[in-house]
């Protein structure tokens, strides 16, 4: 849904979601939105860049930080596919992608599934603030805020419509994709779970805190294969995200503030926190978590704009929201708010 929204904003408005913000909003409201979204884009490369790292150090046991450098290289040769052509660049991602589906499958299978856990797993229960943790940043993986920006700019600038039924045709194959998309990433969230579940949970291993530990335990229990495969899922879900985060900042800053830095300078500012991470051996693990949960304290600031700009006509003209949708995302944005809010209650007065 959220996804969806954000296309029918590029398409219905032909602005992206910072544009209309800035269009629309006060000055310094707009301003806190662009300074919040920024320190979002700096999270997710550190999380998909540390990811990364752990990956290279699991499949060839170089240290943290040369590896942390070793990303560093790949995802600027990922970037300087954009200079032969944004069909490249979108082919290397998909690959990419592709890559990270195929290894989780290929551990759920080697696994096997409870049918009858599997369906009690589907319904959410908290033991904890350290599951309310772990659900949060699961929502801020899944979700990830600054798609939501990057995706306004996309559907804006793929095809012209020319009146108010192409855009109309135009929303339907978007939100296909979004489907399509969404039900992929599901499938791929959901059979890391089960995997974790069945691996750990049901033999007794319920001490594995760590990508470290998991790899580990899935060559010992499983197989070498298994365990590669998990690794090159790992390596090819960060080097794709930080890849597209990267132009989900450009979209954000030349939105808000139509200023625009060298992608490649990006790229590099972005992944300096990362490196410093590696570099001072903090621990990565814990690392990637807190910054899934920084992810889902970002929907909110994401997922509000854009409720409140989907339900006017004179944004949206024929393709504004109808009542129901409105109800349902300001729904979900409710639910967000308040798991992010338990997350602080627990963690200050729990």
């Amino acid at each position: 849904l959220v996804q969806y929204l954000s296309a029918k904003i590029g398409i219905a408005s032909e602005r992206n979601l910072p544009e209309l913000c800035r269009d629309t909003m006060p000055r310094p409201v707009s301003f806190g939105l662009w300074v919040q979204a920024e320190a979002i884009a700096v999270a997710t490369d550190l999380a998909e860049f540390v990811g990364a790292a752990i990956a290279l150090n699991l499949l060839f046991g170089v240290p943290l930080f040369t590896a942390g450098l070793m990303t560093a290289v790949v995802a600027f040769a990922i970037l300087a596919l954009q200079s032969r052509g944004y069909r490249r660049f979108e082919l290397a991602i998909a690959a990419m992608l592709g890559l990270v589906l195929l290894g989780f499958l290929y551990d759920f299978v080697q696994i096997g599934v409870d049918a009858s856990g599997f369906a009690a797993g589907l319904i959410p229960t908290f033991s904890g603030t350290d599951s309310v943790l772990l659900a949060v940043g699961i929502l801020g993986a899944t979700v990830r805020p600054h798609v939501v920006y990057l995706h306004s700019a996309l559907t804006q600038s793929r095809v012209e419509a020319r009146d108010e039924s192409e855009k109309r045709e135009l929303l339907r194959f978007g939100r296909a994709d979004v489907m399509i998309a969404m039900g992929l990433a599901g499938v791929i969230n959901m059979a890391m779970l089960v995997v974790a579940a069945g691996l750990f949970f049901n033999t007794g291993r319920t001490g594995i805190d760590s990508i470290e530990g998991a790899h580990a335990g899935l060559e010992t229990l499983v197989g070498g294969g298994a365990a590669l495969a998990f690794a090159v899922a790992l390596l090819s879900s960060g080097l794709s995200s930080s890849s597209v985060g990267t132009y989900s900042g450009q979209v954000v800053m030349q939105g808000f503030i139509r200023r625009r830095i060298p992608l490649f300078l990006r790229r590099g500012l972005t992944m300096l926190p990362a490196l410093v991470v590696l570099a001072l051996g903090l621990d990565p693990t814990s690392t990637l978590v807190i910054s899934q949960v920084v992810l889902s304290f970002g929907i909110p600031f994401a997922l509000v704009p854009v409720i409140l700009l989907t339900r006017r006509r004179d944004l949206m003209g024929g393709l504004v929201n109808r009542r129901a949708t409105t109800a349902v995302a300001s729904l979900v944005a409710g639910v967000i708010i308040a798991l992010n809010g338990l997350l602080l209650y627990g963690t200050f007065f729990g």
